[in-house]
């Protein structure tokens, strides 16, 4: 009953959420709190569950949950990537499981539009004791080009550089913002793009985009799931393979 209404203040929440990224009720604080006051410095493992906790009997959280995770998980495990983007860094949930599974020399980079949101992530990576391993930009890649040069230029993304990228942002800048980054020559075959919430929100024109191509420059499986969080809502992870 709790997390219902949790939920419902997320909903009341909405417009503020999509103007700013935070629920505007300093849940997002609270979490970095919480897990500080409640998992073991350095310890990957317990921060995750510590945040999964807070999530499930505090406060909900639109970061991809446990169920939805041990997707991406999977994905990062299977493609052993060395260079990782992620877009929606929120508050660090996803890149703790990423950077978990991800290779002893890889590099996670994480773009988030919201600089509290970046302060909240950095805190819980540093108690995790990753702070070395994901950078967090502040950004969009659509800024009209700030945030994709700085990737080129100061974090050395060039061509076929890129082997994992992670979609959690605004699900209506999904399909552009992939073609961004297509556009950069990022991507070499075999590169892996994971986007979460394709039916719930949802990104339609994202999941077109990937039943279009299918066979012709990508590959997707579709990974039937449930929003984060609980068990009514379905949702979409889509992890698609490039194929030059």
């Amino acid at each position: 009953m709790f997390l219902r209404w949790s939920y419902v203040r997320f909903l009341f929440g909405l417009r503020h959420m999509g103007a700013n990224w935070q629920v505007g009720d300093g849940r997002e604080q609270a979490l970095a709190d919480y897990v500080c006051a409640h998992a073991r410095r350095n310890d990957i493992d317990d921060v995750i569950r510590a945040i999964d906790e807070f999530c499930y009997t505090k406060s909900y959280l639109i970061n991809i949950g446990d169920e939805k995770g041990r997707i991406l998980d999977r994905a990062v495990l299977a493609a052993r990537p060395r260079r990782l983007l992620e877009l929606g860094t929120y508050c660090g949930y996803s890149a703790l499981r990423i950077a978990r599974v991800m290779p002893a020399d890889a590099v996670l980079y994480s773009i988030e539009f919201n600089p509290a949101n970046a302060a909240v992530a950095r805190r819980i990576w540093d108690h995790a004791g990753i702070g070395e391993r994901v950078i967090v930009i502040v950004g969009t890649l659509g800024d009209d080009g700030k945030t994709l040069t700085a990737l080129r230029d100061k974090h050395e993304f060039t061509s076929g550089s890129l082997d994992f990228a992670f979609l959690d942002h605004v699900k209506q800048e999904y399909l552009p913002d992939l073609h961004r980054i297509l556009n950069q020559d990022w991507l070499h075959p075999g590169s892996v793009v994971v986007a979460d919430n394709v039916k719930y929100p949802g990104a339609p024109e994202y999941r077109a985009f990937m039943h279009h191509h299918e066979g012709a420059g990508w590959h997707t499986r579709e990974h039937r799931t449930h929003a984060e969080y609980q068990k009514v809502l379905k949702d979409l992870v889509l992890e698609s393979i490039y194929g030059g």
